[in-house]
């Protein structure tokens, strides 16, 4: 999938305004390309149907459809709801290539994405948990 590079964020807000409204872990990941520790998300786990948003601006981000268990430590998707909702941009840091993630809506980062997923795409978007809002169906 190939979304697409650069965007200018929709929602501006100033480095204060994010901490306030986030509170620190999340600040740190949101705004500052931060990673929680694997296994430490609450989301790791759900298997609830619902969808995914951003948790900096609500933006919808991936459908409990596309997630899957990859054993990584962080919730994992083969796609994002929609190729509009995401900007990827290219991570060198750490010594590696990597593919970022970032919300299209509010530039927040998400996680990376890798070429080591299931099915018909072959990919793994990992994405940290404090990124993310879990909204479930409604039943009934």
């Amino acid at each position: 999938m190939e979304a697409p590079r650069a965007a200018v964020p929709e929602v501006d807000k100033s480095e204060e305004q994010w901490r306030q409204e986030l509170g620190e872990r999340r600040f740190e990941v949101l705004r500052r390309g931060g990673t929680e520790r694997p296994w430490s998300g609450e989301l790791v786990r759900n298997h609830a149907d619902g969808s995914y948003r951003c948790a900096g601006c609500g933006n919808l981000l991936f459908a409990s459809s596309a997630k899957f268990d990859s054993a990584c430590g962080w919730p994992s998707f083969t796609d994002p709801a929609s190729a509009a909702s995401v900007v990827l941009l290219e991570d060198r840091s750490h010594g590696m290539v990597r593919t970022e993630v970032r919300c299209r809506r509010c530039g927040g980062h998400l996680g990376h994405v890798f070429d080591d997923g299931p099915g018909p795409s072959g990919q793994r978007w990992c994405i940290n948990s404090l990124s993310l809002d879990f909204e479930p169906f409604e039943l009934g």
